[in-house]
């Protein structure tokens, strides 16, 4: 049975980290890092990479999640007391029991920190137990060896590779590397081993 509405106040949190509901007032949060962090954005299709840009994709993150489409979160690490980043659930679809985890970005000054496992930790955790998700599916470019990495390091399969299959902001073409974690799999082995990294 899920055990989820859109309309919630879902907040999740352990001593690192909290994850609350994105709103709209929270440019004030996330606007200093399209002033500061330009190579944040280096490989997102649409790079909130200035101050009106990011209330835009604040407002169409929130109305995704009005919509029932889309579940967004700001990230606040409480080590540092700072606002962080943002991330969400998306493409939605319970009647698969399935959805997709990512639009997913942290400062510079979070990365490595071990911050982002104590996300996808609460995360992966409420989609597999709450939400009684089958599947949740992460998505990269095929060239930010990074993510791929960070996701991989987290217990994700790659599955294979979706070829030109979006356009770059510079007009170039990518292609999306897909990686997932299924349901027995998180009970079987990605839960605990995550866990002892946090």
């Amino acid at each position: 049975m899920t055990l989820f509405n859109f309309s919630d106040d879902i907040r999740l949190e352990d001593e690192r980290v909290l994850l609350r509901p994105l709103t709209l007032a929270d440019d004030e949060h996330l606007i200093p890092f399209t002033r500061e962090e330009p190579n944040i954005w280096r490989y997102a299709v649409i790079p909130p990479s200035s101050p009106g840009i990011m209330r835009e994709y604040i407002r169409a993150a929130v109305e995704g999640r009005n919509a029932g489409k889309e579940y967004p979160f700001i990230v606040f690490d409480k080590q540092s007391q700072k606002y962080a980043g943002s991330t969400r659930f998306y493409d939605i679809q319970l009647a698969h029991s399935m959805l997709q985890l990512g639009y997913t970005w942290y400062g510079k000054d979070f990365q490595g920190t071990g911050l982002n496992k104590h996300c996808k930790y609460l995360l992966l955790q409420f989609a597999f137990e709450r939400m009684d998700m089958e599947r949740v599916e992460f998505r990269a470019a095929h060239n930010n060896e990074r993510s791929i990495a960070a996701m991989k390091s987290i217990g994700c399969t790659v599955e294979g590779t979706m070829r030109s299959c979006a356009a770059n902001p510079d007009g170039t073409r990518r292609s999306t590397i897909i990686l997932s974690i299924l349901k027995e799999e998180w009970f079987a082995t990605v839960k605990e081993n995550l866990f002892k990294r946090l």
